[in-house]
C-alpha cells in the first residue's frame, strides 16, 4: 500500500533474514493513524524517493537509506559477480551457496563486506525504530527496543580444584543482563551487537561476538583441569589482554611499562588493500604500509590500551603446577600522545589500523620528519618485506638557483640524500623518465620524493644541456614558469631590473568595472575581466575558454565598455555564427546600453567600411566575414572577437584565411572547446591572436603535433601547455563553483530559417483568420479550442515543421542551435538533459545524435526499462546526453549527474519546467545546473513567454494548466499572439 507523504507518517528500519545472506537491513516508512500509531500502509523508501518524504526525515535517515540501500542483495552481490558472466544476481548467489557449486572465497568476500555494512549501520540505529520483519513481508512485525547505553561486561575465570568456570557478567545501567535461553541472538559479530528480550544491546568497547556467542545458550562453560593449560596459555592470556577480566583462584601481578614507540614499514599486498581500501589494480606506484607499535619488553603492541585496565599485556608463567598472571599496565597517555604527535605530522593512526601511502609519498614523509621523530625517540623500522632490498630513510634535498645570462637563465642544483651528494643531471633524468629509486654509494636504495615530481618535471624538461660540460640551461621565454616556482619557493631566482619588470606577468591587479558598464560580474567574471584588461595593457591577445555557460558574452561587454570609455570613436569587429547575434545583440543593449551597435548581416547591408566609424560595435556572422573580406580587410578595428572561434580551428579553411587577413590593433577569441579534434586546432586559434607565439605551421607540426598525437609524449604536452598558458583562461564549471548559483538560466533566441519562417506564416494566417473571422456570437470554449490549436501548430513549426508537416525538406533554426550546443557540451565532457513536450520532436534530434555517433538514453512514455535508462545515464560516463519527454520525465527521476538542462519547447506552466529543471538539480547534486530554455524568435513562443510574464504579474499566482491559460486570456491577448 503506498504512503501518502501529505499525511502523517514515520520513517522505520527493519531486519530480515535472508536465506543464504544472512541478517540484512531495509529502510520503510508507514503511514501514521488518527491516534497516532503506525497503520498497516507501508512502503519501502530509498535514496531514489527518500525527498518525497523529506519533511519526515533527517540527515541521519538519508545516510541510513543510502547504506541499506548499499545492503540490498542485489547491490551486495553485482559487483563479484564476473564481467564475462551473464548471469541475474539472484541466480549468482544461489550458485554461490549451493552445495553442489558453491564458491567459499566468494562466500567470505560477502560475509566481510556484509559484517562492515552491519557495523556501520547498527550505531546510526539509536534512537531509531527498529523492528523485526514479519514471514509476510510486514516490517513491523516486532518491535526491538535500540538502547542508548552501551553495556558493560566482565569475563570471569573462576578456578576450582577440579576446573575453571568461564562466564561474563553484563550489566546495563548498574542491572544485570541475563542472556542464557532468553532465544537472543547476534546482529554483528565485530563489533558485537545483540538483542535478547526484544533489546538491543551494544557495548563501550570492542567485543568479539564470538565470544559472547556460547553464552546465549549456556550460562558457563566448565574448563577441565587437564586442559587448563593449553587454555590458559592460548584463550585467557589473549582475553586478559583485551578485555576486563576478573580472574579468581589466581595470583596477578602488575607492572607499570614504559614503551618505546615503534613505526615500522613493509610494502603493501593485495589482500591487505581489500581490507584496508587502500589498494587498486590499476596503481602503477607500489604502496606502504606503515604501523604504529608500542614496545614492552620484548613485546610489540598495537594501539588500543583502554583506560578500564582492558587491552593490557599480559603474560603467563606456569611454576610447580600453579598459575600465575603477570599484567603489564600500558602507559594510555603516553600513547595517545604518541599517535597524536604523528598525526599532527600527516600520518592518522587514530583509528587503530595502519595506513598505506605510495611509495614515493611514503619516503618524502619520512625525508620531512626525519628531525621530529628523532626529537620524540620514535624509531623507524623496515620490515624484512622488499626482496632483499634496504632503503634509505634519511633526508632528501634539493637546491636550484636560476640566474639570468645574456641569452639565457644558468641552471644550478645541489641533491643530497642523507650525507650523500648525487649528480642532478642524473636526477633530472631519473624525473624526466619517471624513475622512482636508485642506489646509494653504501648499497641503501633512495626513493625520490613525490613532490619533487610534481613540482619540477615541467621546469626540467623545459631544460637543455649548456655547451659546457654539465652546464644546464633554459631559454628566457620561460621566464613565467620560473618566477611560478620562485613564488613556491622551488627555485631562487635573480632577475636583471629589465626583467624585474614582467615579474608581474601572473599577478593581476584588480581593474575598476567602466561607467558604461551596467550589471554585475561575479567573483569570476570579474576575474576573467581583469585578465581581458591586463591582456590589454600589455598588448596580448587571449582565448577566454570558460565552459558554455559561465559568462564569456557579459565579460568581453566590459572589457568592449572600457573601450568606450578610454578609447571613444574606435570601432570593434565581433564575428560568430549567424545563430548568435541576435543573442549578442540583445546582451549588448542590456549591459552596454550606450554602445553603438552596427548589425552588418542581411541582404541589405551596406558594405561601406568608413560607416563602421559611427560605431563602437559591429556584429557579423564567419559567412560574411568570408564573403565581404575583401570590405572588411580596409577598416582597421579597435578589438577583432571571434566568438565561437573553433570555427578557424582548421588554418587552411577559407574562413580562417579570412579572419587572419582582418586588421586591428588587438584580438580575442571566444570559445568553449579550444580543442575539438587536435593540436592544430590551439595552433590556428593561437596565431590568430599572437601570431608567432608557436612558431610557423610547419615547426609546430613537427616539434608539437606529431610527437604529441603519434608518440603521446606528455612532456610536449606539458611544454606546449607552459607556452600558452598565459594567454588562455580556461574555468570548468566545477572550479568556479563556489561563485555559482545553484541554478542559471539563460534564454537562447533561434532564428527560423526562410523555408521554416514561411511555413510558420502561412500557418498563423490561417489560424488568425479563423479566430478573428468567428461569429463573436460563437461559443468562447470552441474560440478556446480553436486558439489551443493553433497556437499549438505554431510552437511545433517554432521547434521544426516536420512535427506539422511530414513532406517537409528544409531546416530549422533551432535544430541547428540545440545541435551546435549539444556538441559543445559533449565535446566539453558535460552531460545534458534534453526535454521536449513532443515526442517527435526528440525523433528528431534523436537522428541527430546517431548520425553523429553520440551515445545517449532516452524516455518517453512508451519506455519500458525506466530505470534502466536512468542508471545507465547516472554510471556510464560515455553517454552525455538524455532525451526525455517532459511528461513522462517530469517526476521519480533522480538525474544528479547532468550538469545543462535543455528545454527544447518551453510553455506556460512554470511548475512543469521546475519540475524538469529539478530532475538534475536536487538531493545528491554536486553540480551548479545550467538552464538553457530554447526559443524561436518572433514566434509564438517569445510572444507567450512576455505575455506569460505580464498575466503572473497581474494574477500574483501561478498559471497551472493549459485550460487556466487559455482562460486568462482576451481578445486583445489573442489578436497579440497571431500578430
Amino acid at each position: 500500500m503506498i504512503v501518502d507523504s501529505s499525511q502523517p507518517f514515520q520513517i522505520v528500519y527493519s531486519i530480515f533474514n535472508h536465506e543464504f545472506l544472512g541478517l540484512l537491513f531495509e529502510s520503510f516508512v508507514v503511514q501514521i493513524d488518527d491516534k497516532g500509531r503506525l497503520s498497516l500502509a507501508y512502503q519501502n523508501i530509498s535514496s531514489a524517493n527518500a525527498s518525497e518524504f523529506d519533511s519526515g526525515l533527517d540527515s541521519k535517515d538519508y545516510e541510513l537509506i543510502k547504506l541499506m540501500d548499499a545492503m540490498q542483495p542485489e547491490e551486495v552481490i553485482k559487483p563479484l559477480i564476473p564481467a564475462k558472466k551473464k548471469v541475474r544476481p539472484k541466480d549468482y548467489v544461489q550458485q554461490v551457496f549451493d552445495p553442489k557449486t558453491e564458491n567459499k572465497a566468494v562466500q567470505e568476500l560477502l560475509q566481510k563486506r556484509l559484517e562492515r555494512q552491519r557495523a556501520e549501520i547498527l550505531p546510526k540505529l539509536i534512537g531509531r525504530r527498529l523492528f523485526e520483519m514479519g514471514s509476510d513481508g510486514s516490517p513491523t512485525w516486532k518491535e526491538i527496543e535500540v538502547l542508548p547505553e552501551p553495556t558493560s561486561i566482565i569475563f570471569h575465570f573462576h578456578k576450582n580444584p577440579d576446573n575453571t568456570h568461564y562466564y561474563p557478567t553484563l550489566k546495563y545501567k548498574g542491572e544485570q543482563v541475563v542472556i542464557h535461553g532468553k532465544g537472543g541472538y547476534l546482529l554483528c559479530k565485530d563489533p558485537a551487537w545483540f538483542t535478547v528480550d526484544q533489546k538491543l544491546y551494544h557495548f563501550p568497547n570492542h567485543v568479539d561476538g564470538m565470544k559472547l556467542l556460547p553464552f546465549l545458550r549456556k550460562k558457563f562453560i566448565l574448563i577441565e583441569k587437564k586442559m587448563e593449560p593449553v587454555y590458559f596459555r592460548k584463550f585467557m592470556v589473549p582475553m586478559m589482554a583485551q578485555y576486563n577480566v576478573d580472574p579468581k583462584g589466581f595470583e596477578v601481578t602488575t607492572d607499570r611499562g614504559k614503551p618505546e614507540t615503534i613505526l615500522q614499514f613493509y610494502p603493501l599486498s593485495g589482500s591487505q588493500g581489500d581490507i584496508w581500501g587502500g589498494f587498486s589494480d590499476e596503481s602503477e606506484e607500489q604502496k606502504i604500509v606503515f604501523e604504529i607499535r608500542f614496545k614492552y619488553g620484548d613485546e610489540l603492541y598495537p594501539p588500543g590500551a583502554k583506560e578500564d585496565g582492558s587491552s593490557q599485556p599480559v603474560t603467563l608463567i606456569e611454576k610447580d603446577g600453579e598459575f600465575m598472571f603477570k599484567q603489564t599496565i600500558r602507559a594510555v597517555q603516553k600513547e595517545k600522545s604518541m599517535i597524536s604527535f604523528i598525526k599532527k605530522l600527516g600520518m592518522d593512526f587514530t583509528k587503530e589500523r595502519p595506513v598505506n601511502l605510495a611509495k614515493t609519498l611514503a619516503f618524502e614523509w619520512l625525508s620531512e620528519n626525519e628531525e621530529f621523530l628523532e626529537e620524540k625517540n620514535i624509531k623507524v623500522i623496515q620490515k624484512p618485506s622488499f626482496e632483499g632490498k634496504v632503503y634509505h630513510i634519511g633526508k632528501a634535498q634539493m637546491t636550484i638557483e636560476v640566474n639570468e645570462n645574456i641569452d639565457w637563465f644558468d641552471v644550478k642544483a645541489m641533491i643530497k640524500f642523507g650525507i650523500y651528494l648525487v649528480s642532478f643531471q642524473k636526477i633530472r633524468k631519473m624525473i624526466l623518465q619517471g624513475k622512482t629509486e636508485f642506489e646509494l654509494p653504501n648499497g641503501e636504495m633512495a626513493v625520490i620524493p613525490a613532490s619533487w615530481f610534481v613540482n619540477y618535471s615541467e621546469l626540467f624538461s623545459f631544460m637543455e644541456d649548456g655547451t659546457v660540460d654539465g652546464q644546464v640551461i633554459m631559454r628566457k621565454h620561460h621566464l613565467a614558469l620560473a618566477k611560478q616556482l620562485e613564488e613556491g619557493n622551488l627555485v631562487q631566482l635573480t632577475l636583471s631590473r629589465k626583467l624585474e619588470q614582467l615579474r608581474d606577468f601572473e599577478s593581476i591587479e584588480d581593474y575598476d568595472l567602466p561607467e558604461y558598464f551596467e550589471g554585475d560580474l561575479r567573483p569570476y567574471q570579474k576575474a576573467g575581466y581583469n585578465w581581458l584588461r591586463f591582456l590589454n595593457e600589455f598588448r596580448f591577445g587571449g582565448c577566454l575558454a570558460d565552459d558554455m555557460g559561465l559568462g564569456k558574452t557579459v565579460q568581453t561587454l566590459a572589457l568592449l565598455a572600457y573601450e568606450k570609455q578610454e578609447n571613444p570613436g574606435f570601432c570593434s569587429l565581433l564575428v560568430m555564427p549567424t545563430s548568435l547575434i541576435y543573442n549578442w545583440e540583445l546582451e549588448a543593449r542590456k549591459f552596454c546600453p550606450e554602445l553603438k551597435i552596427l548589425v552588418y548581416s542581411g541582404t541589405q547591408r551596406i558594405k561601406d567600411p568608413f560607416k563602421f566609424r559611427e560605431y563602437d560595435l559591429v556584429l557579423t556572422s564567419y559567412g560574411i566575414t568570408r564573403l565581404d573580406i575583401h570590405v572588411l580587410k580596409d577598416f582597421y578595428f579597435n578589438y577583432v572577437i571571434l566568438d565561437e572561434s573553433q570555427a578557424i580551428k582548421n588554418p587552411s579553411s577559407n574562413i580562417a584565411n579570412a579572419v587572419n587577413k582582418l586588421k586591428s590593433k588587438q584580438k580575442l577569441i571566444l570559445t568553449g572547446t579550444p580543442v575539438e579534434n587536435g593540436t592544430m586546432d590551439l595552433w590556428s586559434q593561437m596565431n590568430f591572436v599572437n601570431p608567432g607565439l608557436l612558431g610557423t605551421q610547419a615547426g609546430f607540426k613537427k616539434q608539437f603535433l606529431q610527437p604529441i598525437e603519434k608518440q603521446n609524449d606528455k612532456e610536449k604536452a606539458v611544454k606546449l601547455h607552459s607556452m600558452i598558458k598565459p594567454f588562455i583562461l580556461r574555468r570548468l564549471k566545477s572550479q568556479v563553483a563556489t561563485d555559482l548559483p545553484e541554478k542559471i538560466t539563460n534564454v537562447k533566441y533561434s532564428a527560423m530559417t526562410e523555408e521554416q519562417e514561411k511555413v510558420y506564416e502561412e500557418v498563423k494566417s490561417y489560424y488568425r483568420e479563423k479566430i478573428i473571422g468567428e461569429n463573436p456570437l460563437a461559443s468562447l470554449g470552441r474560440q478556446q479550442f480553436t486558439l489551443l490549436r493553433g497556437l499549438t501548430q505554431l510552437r511545433q513549426i517554432a521547434n521544426h515543421p516536420k512535427l506539422v508537416r511530414d513532406n517537409y525538406e528544409g531546416n530549422s533554426g533551432k535544430l541547428e542551435d540545440v545541435t551546435y550546443m549539444l556538441q559543445s557540451t559533449v565535446s566539453e565532457g558535460n552531460k545534458v538533459l534534453v526535454f521536449s513536450q513532443f515526442v517527435r520532436h526528440l525523433a528528431i534530434v534523436r537522428e541527430y545524435l546517431d548520425s553523429e555517433g553520440i551515445s545517449y538514453c532516452y524516455l518517453d512514455g512508451s519506455t519500458k526499462d525506466r530505470q534502466g535508462q536512468v542508471e545507465r545515464f547516472q554510471q556510464d560516463d560515455s553517454v552525455k546526453v538524455f532525451l526525455i519527454s517532459l511528461k513522462a520525465g517530469g517526476v521519480g527521476l533522480n538525474l544528479t549527474k547532468a550538469e545543462y538542462v535543455f528545454l527544447l519547447d518551453p510553455w506556460w506552466n512554470p511548475a512543469v519546467e521546475a519540475q524538469a529543471i529539478d530532475r538534475a538539480h536536487r538531493i545528491g547534486q554536486e553540480n551548479k545546473v545550467i538552464i538553457y530554455k530554447f526559443i524561436s524568435r518572433g514566434s509564438v513562443e517569445e510572444k507567450i513567454m512576455a505575455l506569460q510574464d505580464r498575466k503572473l504579474a497581474l494574477a500574483g499566482e501561478l498559471i497551472g494548466t493549459e485550460d487556466s491559460f487559455m482562460k486568462s486570456l482576451d481578445s486583445e491577448d489573442i489578436r497579440a499572439l497571431l500578430d
